[in-house]
């Protein structure tokens, strides 16, 4: 499983990526692979300002769908258009061009608070050792 160090975690298995004043947020390789392949990517918030933890959007798999959460309050400024034919871009390169939504955090510093790569790496295995 991948970890970029460059990228901040959610305990929900979302990722974000501070590029300026934008955010990239998506899922991670661990979220991704516990789905299975999937087929549809609706974020209908686009936007819309919602506060850390509310749910911007869902992904779908053959069998159900999963909310996806904000991990920082913000605007949700652009979903990635290529998921809409491609969905599966997620699965294939969940850091790159599978992720989600482009974001104007609302206070760059709460990224800070959100979970390192050795920290979210610790919760994986903690779900894991707990199967």
């Amino acid at each position: 499983m991948n970890f970029p160090q460059n990228l901040k975690y959610t305990n929900e298995h979302e990722w974000i990526r501070v590029e300026g004043d934008i955010a990239y947020v998506g899922i991670t390789d661990y979220a991704q692979e516990q789905l299975g392949d999937i087929v549809f990517v609706d974020i209908p918030t686009v936007g819309e300002t919602l506060e850390a933890g509310e749910t911007f959007g869902t992904i779908e798999v053959v069998k159900t769908i999963s909310d996806l959460f904000l991990p920082v309050a913000g605007e949700v400024m652009e979903q990635n258009e290529a998921l809409e034919e491609n969905p599966e871009l997620v699965n294939k390169d969940p850091y790159g061009e599978g992720w989600l939504i482009k974001m104007k955090p609302a206070d760059l510093k709460a990224v800070e608070d959100l979970l390192d790569a050795e920290a979210y790496k610790a919760v994986v295995n903690g779900y894991l050792t707990s199967l």
